[in-house]
Protein backbone atom coordinates (compact mmCIF):
# COMPACT_ATOMS: atom_id res chain seq x y z
CA UNK A 1 0.00 0.00 0.00
CA UNK A 2 1.39 3.38 -1.03
CA UNK A 3 1.99 5.70 1.90
CA UNK A 4 0.41 9.16 1.80
CA UNK A 5 2.80 12.08 1.44
CA UNK A 6 2.01 15.79 1.39
CA UNK A 7 3.91 18.99 0.76
CA UNK A 8 4.23 21.59 3.48
CA UNK A 9 2.06 23.90 1.41
CA UNK A 10 -0.75 21.32 1.39
CA UNK A 11 -0.40 20.73 5.13
CA UNK A 12 -0.40 24.45 5.94
CA UNK A 13 -3.57 24.94 3.91
CA UNK A 14 -5.17 21.98 5.63
CA UNK A 15 -4.76 23.53 9.11
CA UNK A 16 -5.12 27.18 8.04
CA UNK A 17 -1.53 27.83 9.11
CA UNK A 18 1.19 30.22 7.99
CA UNK A 19 4.11 28.48 6.30
CA UNK A 20 7.64 29.77 6.75
CA UNK A 21 10.06 27.81 4.54
CA UNK A 22 10.11 25.72 1.37
CA UNK A 23 6.50 25.02 0.41
CA UNK A 24 7.48 22.05 -1.77
CA UNK A 25 9.12 20.09 1.07
CA UNK A 26 7.54 16.62 1.19
CA UNK A 27 6.33 15.18 4.51
CA UNK A 28 5.54 11.50 5.04
CA UNK A 29 4.88 11.20 8.77
CA UNK A 30 4.34 13.05 12.04
CA UNK A 31 6.49 11.98 14.98
CA UNK A 32 7.42 13.26 18.45
CA UNK A 33 10.30 15.70 18.84
CA UNK A 34 12.61 13.01 20.25
CA UNK A 35 12.20 10.47 17.43
CA UNK A 36 11.38 12.61 14.39
CA UNK A 37 13.79 12.23 11.45
CA UNK A 38 14.17 13.41 7.88
CA UNK A 39 10.84 13.44 6.08
CA UNK A 40 8.89 13.85 9.34
CA UNK A 41 7.03 16.81 10.75
CA UNK A 42 6.84 17.32 14.53
CA UNK A 43 5.01 19.80 16.74
CA UNK A 44 5.62 22.06 19.73
CA UNK A 45 2.66 23.07 21.87
CA UNK A 46 4.90 25.66 23.54
CA UNK A 47 8.17 26.96 22.11
CA UNK A 48 9.98 30.06 23.34
CA UNK A 49 12.90 30.45 20.93
CA UNK A 50 14.12 29.14 17.60
CA UNK A 51 16.89 27.27 19.40
CA UNK A 52 14.31 24.91 20.87
CA UNK A 53 13.79 23.47 17.37
CA UNK A 54 17.45 22.53 17.06
CA UNK A 55 16.77 19.59 19.37
CA UNK A 56 14.74 17.71 16.76
CA UNK A 57 15.77 15.84 13.65
CA UNK A 58 12.45 16.60 11.96
CA UNK A 59 12.29 18.19 8.54
CA UNK A 60 9.62 20.65 9.68
CA UNK A 61 7.58 21.60 12.72
CA UNK A 62 4.15 22.86 13.73
CA UNK A 63 4.60 25.74 16.16
CA UNK A 64 2.60 28.47 17.97
CA UNK A 65 1.95 31.72 16.12
CA UNK A 66 4.33 33.58 18.45
CA UNK A 67 7.45 31.98 16.95
CA UNK A 68 8.74 34.20 14.13
CA UNK A 69 11.62 32.16 12.68
CA UNK A 70 13.33 28.79 13.03
CA UNK A 71 16.24 26.74 11.64
CA UNK A 72 13.78 24.43 9.86
CA UNK A 73 10.53 25.10 7.96
CA UNK A 74 7.61 25.78 10.29
CA UNK A 75 3.83 26.01 10.10
CA UNK A 76 2.53 28.63 12.54
CA UNK A 77 -0.95 27.96 13.92
CA UNK A 78 -3.19 29.04 16.80
CA UNK A 79 -3.50 25.53 18.23
CA UNK A 80 -0.47 23.29 17.47
CA UNK A 81 -1.93 20.27 19.24
CA UNK A 82 -5.10 20.42 17.13
CA UNK A 83 -3.15 21.02 13.92
CA UNK A 84 -0.89 18.07 14.68
CA UNK A 85 -3.90 15.79 15.17
CA UNK A 86 -5.45 16.89 11.86
CA UNK A 87 -2.20 16.39 9.95
CA UNK A 88 -1.43 13.03 11.55
CA UNK A 89 -4.89 11.72 10.72
CA UNK A 90 -4.39 12.72 7.10
CA UNK A 91 -0.95 11.09 6.82
CA UNK A 92 -2.20 7.87 8.44
CA UNK A 93 -5.39 7.64 6.43
CA UNK A 94 -5.79 4.41 4.52
CA UNK A 95 -8.22 3.78 1.70
CA UNK A 96 -11.07 1.45 2.55
CA UNK A 97 -10.50 -2.11 1.33
CA UNK A 98 -13.67 -4.13 0.81
CA UNK A 99 -13.01 -7.75 1.75
CA UNK A 100 -16.65 -8.75 1.57
CA UNK A 101 -18.36 -11.08 4.04
CA UNK A 102 -16.20 -13.77 5.64
CA UNK A 103 -17.36 -17.31 4.94
CA UNK A 104 -17.49 -18.08 8.67
CA UNK A 105 -19.98 -15.30 9.42
CA UNK A 106 -23.74 -15.73 9.64
CA UNK A 107 -26.10 -13.23 8.01
CA UNK A 108 -29.85 -13.17 8.73
CA UNK A 109 -32.74 -12.70 6.33
CA UNK A 110 -33.82 -9.54 4.49
CA UNK A 111 -30.66 -7.59 5.33
CA UNK A 112 -29.56 -4.54 3.32
CA UNK A 113 -25.77 -4.65 3.22
CA UNK A 114 -23.78 -2.35 0.95
CA UNK A 115 -21.41 -3.81 -1.63
CA UNK A 116 -18.41 -1.96 -0.18
CA UNK A 117 -18.20 -3.89 3.08
CA UNK A 118 -15.65 -5.73 5.21
CA UNK A 119 -17.10 -8.28 7.63
CA UNK A 120 -14.68 -10.52 9.53
CA UNK A 121 -15.02 -14.11 10.76
CA UNK A 122 -17.53 -15.32 13.35
CA UNK A 123 -19.77 -12.28 12.97
CA UNK A 124 -23.48 -12.91 13.61
CA UNK A 125 -25.98 -10.51 12.03
CA UNK A 126 -29.70 -10.79 12.66
CA UNK A 127 -32.64 -10.23 10.34
CA UNK A 128 -33.50 -6.98 8.54
CA UNK A 129 -30.20 -5.31 9.43
CA UNK A 130 -29.10 -2.32 7.35
CA UNK A 131 -25.36 -1.67 6.98
CA UNK A 132 -24.03 1.28 5.01
CA UNK A 133 -21.07 1.60 2.65
CA UNK A 134 -17.43 1.16 3.66
CA UNK A 135 -18.28 -0.34 7.05
CA UNK A 136 -15.72 -2.57 8.77
CA UNK A 137 -16.97 -5.18 11.23
CA UNK A 138 -14.39 -7.11 13.24
CA UNK A 139 -14.46 -10.76 14.33
CA UNK A 140 -16.96 -11.98 16.86
CA UNK A 141 -19.35 -9.03 16.55
CA UNK A 142 -23.04 -9.74 17.23
CA UNK A 143 -25.69 -7.48 15.68
CA UNK A 144 -29.34 -7.96 16.58
CA UNK A 145 -32.43 -7.76 14.38
CA UNK A 146 -33.42 -4.46 12.74
CA UNK A 147 -30.18 -2.66 13.59
CA UNK A 148 -29.00 0.19 11.38
CA UNK A 149 -25.30 1.07 10.97
CA UNK A 150 -24.26 4.16 9.02
CA UNK A 151 -21.59 4.64 6.35
CA UNK A 152 -17.84 4.51 7.10
CA UNK A 153 -18.29 3.04 10.57
CA UNK A 154 -15.81 0.69 12.24
CA UNK A 155 -17.14 -1.92 14.68
CA UNK A 156 -14.24 -3.71 16.35
CA UNK A 157 -14.03 -7.25 17.71
CA UNK A 158 -16.57 -8.75 20.09
CA UNK A 159 -18.92 -5.79 20.13
CA UNK A 160 -22.63 -6.44 20.66
CA UNK A 161 -25.35 -4.19 19.24
CA UNK A 162 -28.85 -5.06 20.44
CA UNK A 163 -31.97 -5.26 18.32
CA UNK A 164 -33.39 -2.10 16.71
CA UNK A 165 -30.53 0.15 17.81
CA UNK A 166 -29.18 2.77 15.40
CA UNK A 167 -25.55 3.74 14.82
CA UNK A 168 -24.78 6.85 12.77
CA UNK A 169 -22.16 7.48 10.10
CA UNK A 170 -18.44 7.31 10.88
CA UNK A 171 -18.82 5.62 14.26
CA UNK A 172 -15.72 4.08 15.81
CA UNK A 173 -16.69 1.39 18.32
CA UNK A 174 -13.85 -0.34 20.15
CA UNK A 175 -13.68 -4.00 21.28
CA UNK A 176 -16.13 -5.35 23.80
CA UNK A 177 -18.67 -2.53 23.66
CA UNK A 178 -22.29 -3.45 24.42
CA UNK A 179 -24.97 -1.21 22.92
CA UNK A 180 -28.60 -1.88 23.72
CA UNK A 181 -28.38 -4.16 26.73
CA UNK A 182 -31.37 -3.97 29.08
CA UNK A 183 -31.61 -0.96 31.33
CA UNK A 184 -31.46 -1.60 35.07
CA UNK A 185 -35.10 -1.25 36.03
CA UNK A 186 -37.00 -3.15 38.76
CA UNK A 187 -40.12 -2.71 40.88
CA UNK A 188 -40.31 -4.11 44.42
CA UNK A 189 -43.30 -6.22 45.43
CA UNK A 190 -44.85 -6.61 48.89
CA UNK A 191 -42.39 -9.36 49.77
CA UNK A 192 -39.35 -7.28 48.98
CA UNK A 193 -38.67 -9.15 45.73
CA UNK A 194 -37.60 -7.28 42.62
CA UNK A 195 -39.75 -7.55 39.50
CA UNK A 196 -37.99 -6.71 36.26
CA UNK A 197 -39.45 -3.85 34.20
CA UNK A 198 -39.46 -4.55 30.46
CA UNK A 199 -36.91 -2.45 28.58
CA UNK A 200 -38.64 -1.72 25.28
CA UNK A 201 -36.70 1.25 23.91
CA UNK A 202 -33.56 1.54 21.80
CA UNK A 203 -30.19 3.28 21.64
CA UNK A 204 -29.58 5.95 19.00
CA UNK A 205 -25.99 6.97 18.33
CA UNK A 206 -25.24 10.08 16.25
CA UNK A 207 -22.52 10.73 13.70
CA UNK A 208 -18.76 10.78 14.38
CA UNK A 209 -19.12 9.07 17.76
CA UNK A 210 -16.28 7.08 19.34
CA UNK A 211 -16.99 4.53 22.08
CA UNK A 212 -14.12 3.07 24.09
CA UNK A 213 -13.48 -0.58 24.88
CA UNK A 214 -15.87 -2.43 27.19
CA UNK A 215 -18.24 0.51 27.59
CA UNK A 216 -21.96 -0.18 27.88
CA UNK A 217 -24.95 1.86 26.74
CA UNK A 218 -28.33 0.59 27.94
CA UNK A 219 -31.49 0.69 25.85
CA UNK A 220 -34.30 2.91 27.04
CA UNK A 221 -37.22 1.65 29.11
CA UNK A 222 -39.40 3.46 26.56
CA UNK A 223 -38.21 5.71 23.75
CA UNK A 224 -34.47 6.27 23.24
CA UNK A 225 -31.15 6.39 25.00
CA UNK A 226 -29.32 8.97 22.89
CA UNK A 227 -25.64 9.63 22.26
CA UNK A 228 -25.28 12.87 20.31
CA UNK A 229 -23.04 13.48 17.32
CA UNK A 230 -19.36 14.04 18.00
CA UNK A 231 -19.47 12.46 21.46
CA UNK A 232 -16.26 10.71 22.55
CA UNK A 233 -16.59 7.99 25.19
CA UNK A 234 -13.55 6.49 26.89
CA UNK A 235 -13.10 2.88 28.03
CA UNK A 236 -15.26 1.33 30.76
CA UNK A 237 -18.02 3.94 30.74
CA UNK A 238 -21.63 3.05 31.63
CA UNK A 239 -24.57 5.03 30.23
CA UNK A 240 -27.90 3.96 31.70
CA UNK A 241 -31.38 3.82 30.17
CA UNK A 242 -32.99 6.95 28.73
CA UNK A 243 -29.85 9.06 29.18
CA UNK A 244 -29.41 11.83 26.60
CA UNK A 245 -25.79 12.87 25.99
CA UNK A 246 -25.49 16.13 24.05
CA UNK A 247 -23.35 16.66 20.98
CA UNK A 248 -19.54 16.84 21.34
CA UNK A 249 -19.51 15.82 25.00
CA UNK A 250 -16.60 13.86 26.52
CA UNK A 251 -17.05 10.97 28.95
CA UNK A 252 -13.75 9.84 30.46
CA UNK A 253 -12.93 6.33 31.76
CA UNK A 254 -15.17 4.69 34.38
CA UNK A 255 -17.84 7.38 34.27
CA UNK A 256 -21.29 6.20 35.33
CA UNK A 257 -24.46 8.05 34.33
CA UNK A 258 -27.74 6.99 35.94
CA UNK A 259 -31.04 6.69 34.13
CA UNK A 260 -32.98 9.54 32.52
CA UNK A 261 -30.18 12.07 33.01
CA UNK A 262 -29.63 14.71 30.33
CA UNK A 263 -26.25 16.18 29.40
CA UNK A 264 -26.07 19.31 27.26
CA UNK A 265 -23.62 20.02 24.47
CA UNK A 266 -19.85 19.98 25.10
CA UNK A 267 -20.11 18.60 28.63
CA UNK A 268 -16.90 17.08 30.04
CA UNK A 269 -17.19 14.37 32.70
CA UNK A 270 -13.88 13.40 34.33
CA UNK A 271 -12.76 9.86 35.06
CA UNK A 272 -14.70 7.79 37.61
CA UNK A 273 -17.27 10.54 38.14
CA UNK A 274 -20.87 9.54 38.79
CA UNK A 275 -24.12 11.35 37.95
CA UNK A 276 -27.41 10.66 39.71
CA UNK A 277 -30.63 9.80 37.85
CA UNK A 278 -33.00 12.46 36.44
CA UNK A 279 -30.33 15.17 36.61
CA UNK A 280 -29.93 17.90 33.98
CA UNK A 281 -26.39 19.03 33.15
CA UNK A 282 -26.12 22.34 31.28
CA UNK A 283 -24.09 22.98 28.12
CA UNK A 284 -20.35 23.23 28.63
CA UNK A 285 -20.39 22.02 32.23
CA UNK A 286 -17.25 20.33 33.56
CA UNK A 287 -17.31 17.61 36.22
CA UNK A 288 -13.93 16.90 37.83
CA UNK A 289 -12.75 13.28 38.12
CA UNK A 290 -14.27 11.15 40.93
CA UNK A 291 -16.98 13.69 41.63
CA UNK A 292 -20.54 12.74 42.48
CA UNK A 293 -23.28 14.89 40.94
CA UNK A 294 -26.69 14.71 42.65
CA UNK A 295 -28.36 17.91 41.44
CA UNK A 296 -28.85 19.87 38.23
CA UNK A 297 -25.89 21.92 36.96
CA UNK A 298 -26.29 25.20 35.14
CA UNK A 299 -24.60 26.03 31.85
CA UNK A 300 -20.81 26.32 32.17
CA UNK A 301 -20.68 25.04 35.76
CA UNK A 302 -17.40 23.54 37.02
CA UNK A 303 -17.85 21.20 39.97
CA UNK A 304 -15.71 18.89 42.09
CA UNK A 305 -16.07 16.59 45.05
CA UNK A 306 -18.57 14.17 46.53
CA UNK A 307 -21.18 15.53 46.64
CA UNK A 308 -20.07 17.84 43.86
CA UNK A 309 -19.85 21.56 44.68
CA UNK A 310 -18.48 24.52 42.68
CA UNK A 311 -14.75 24.10 42.09
CA UNK A 312 -13.75 27.35 43.80
CA UNK A 313 -15.66 26.38 46.91
CA UNK A 314 -14.15 22.89 46.81
CA UNK A 315 -10.63 24.34 46.70
CA UNK A 316 -11.32 26.47 49.78
CA UNK A 317 -12.79 23.45 51.55
CA UNK A 318 -9.79 21.31 50.60
CA UNK A 319 -7.41 23.95 51.94
CA UNK A 320 -9.37 24.09 55.19
CA UNK A 321 -9.41 20.29 55.44
CA UNK A 322 -5.61 20.21 55.55
CA UNK A 323 -5.67 22.57 58.53
CA UNK A 324 -8.19 20.54 60.56
CA UNK A 325 -5.58 18.82 62.84
CA UNK A 326 -4.13 22.19 63.86
CA UNK A 327 -7.62 23.65 64.28
CA UNK A 328 -8.60 20.69 66.44
CA UNK A 329 -5.57 21.14 68.69
CA UNK A 330 -6.31 24.85 69.00
CA UNK A 331 -9.92 24.14 69.90
CA UNK A 332 -8.88 21.62 72.57
CA UNK A 333 -6.42 24.12 74.03
CA UNK A 334 -9.09 26.84 74.15
CA UNK A 335 -11.53 24.46 75.82
CA UNK A 336 -8.96 23.67 78.53
CA UNK A 337 -8.26 27.37 79.05
CA UNK A 338 -11.97 28.11 79.30
CA UNK A 339 -12.41 25.32 81.83
CA UNK A 340 -9.50 26.66 83.91
CA UNK A 341 -11.01 30.17 83.88
CA UNK A 342 -14.36 28.81 84.98
CA UNK A 343 -12.75 26.92 87.86
CA UNK A 344 -10.78 29.98 89.03
CA UNK A 345 -13.96 32.08 89.21
CA UNK A 346 -15.63 29.48 91.40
Amino acid sequence: MTKITKTLKELAELVDGELVGDQDTVIADLRPVETAAEGDITFFVKVRTAEDLEKTGATAAIVPESLESAPIPIIRVKKPYLAAAIIQNLLLKKPFVATGIHEKSAIGQDCLIAEQISIGPMVVIGDRVTIGSRVTIGPGVVIGDDVTIGDDSVIKANTTIGERCKVGDRALIHPGVVIGSDGYGFAMDQNGCHVKRPQLGIVVIGEDVEIGANSTIDRATFGETRIGSGVKIDNLVHVAHNVDVGDNSLLIAQVGISGSTTLGRNVIVGGAAGINDHVNIGDGAMIVAKSGVHNDLEKGAIVCGYPAIPLRRFRRAAAAFGKLPDMHRTLQRLKRQLAELSESKE
